[in-house]
């Protein structure tokens, strides 16, 4: 579960706050806060959301390649 470092950083790599974040996810701050600092799995479609978000491939989000690789448009839709 050594994503949770990667969801920090990515977070803090677009200027966001926790409590910017959770706006924008429309989620509890605690909650998370938990993904975050791994105390709590954080659920595939969340995951799609961040993804997204920060324009990172999956893998990368997952900690599994050391460079992100940003996200086709054209193959999502």
């Amino acid at each position: 579960m050594a994503y949770y470092r990667r969801l920090r950083d990515l977070r803090e790599d677009h200027d966001l706050t926790q409590n910017q974040l959770v706006e924008i996810l429309k989620m509890h701050k605690t909650t998370y806060t938990n993904y975050e600092q791994g105390k709590r799995e954080l659920p595939f479609e969340l995951a799609i959301r961040l993804a997204k978000l920060y324009n990172v491939s999956l893998d990368y989000l997952a900690d599994l390649i050391p460079q992100p690789r940003p996200i086709d448009d054209k193959k999502t839709r």
